[in-house]
């Protein structure tokens, strides 16, 4: 069976003060998370970012409180998981397969006096030499707008200024 990865960086580290606990969370679960001098933290996966994050509910509820932005989107989806039943009680498994970590990142822009961008360049690989498991995209994200090109965008557009996509 062929395993397909898509390992992923976020450049630029992110300064901690552009950060709240909130997010520190939960892209600490979704990425990997390395702290790197001048209190920053560089975000990776090396297979793909996680979409369903499992975290104590006392855990989300202190970092909820704890960050002191408002309306982001993640703040409205842990707020919502926290005001509802959950049988377990201990814990929750919060599926942020709904929104992107673009929009995580684009909420941290928006709020950042120091970032006007960030990137994410992945790459996607397979175990098998299959054609469709290989290829990369690269995400620019603003606060104001998310952009992404694959290799097959980009192949196109070459193929077209070529003229050779009209055979």
């Amino acid at each position: 069976m062929a395993e397909l990865h898509s390992p992923t960086v976020i450049r630029p580290a992110l300064p901690h003060s552009d950060i709240t606990p909130l997010e520190q969370l939960v892209l600490s679960e979704m990425f990997e998370a390395h702290e790197e001098p001048g209190d920053t933290t560089y975000y990776c996966s090396s297979n793909g970012p996680v979409t369903t994050i499992y975290c104590t509910t006392e855990r989300l509820r202190e970092a909820l409180l704890s960050s002191t932005e408002n309306g982001s989107v993640l703040s409205s989806i842990v707020r919502g998981e926290l005001n509802s039943d959950h049988p377990n009680g201990d814990g929750i498994f919060l599926d942020l397969s709904g929104i992107s970590w673009e929009c995580i990142f684009q909420d941290i822009l928006r709020r950042s006096s120091t970032l006007s961008y960030i990137t994410a360049i992945t790459s996607f690989t397979c175990s098998k030499m299959r054609p469709d498991g290989f290829g990369g995209m690269v995400v620019l994200i603003t606060s104001d707008a998310i952009h992404g090109k694959s290799t097959n965008d980009v192949l196109e557009e070459l193929l077209g200024e070529m003229k050779l996509g009209e055979q």
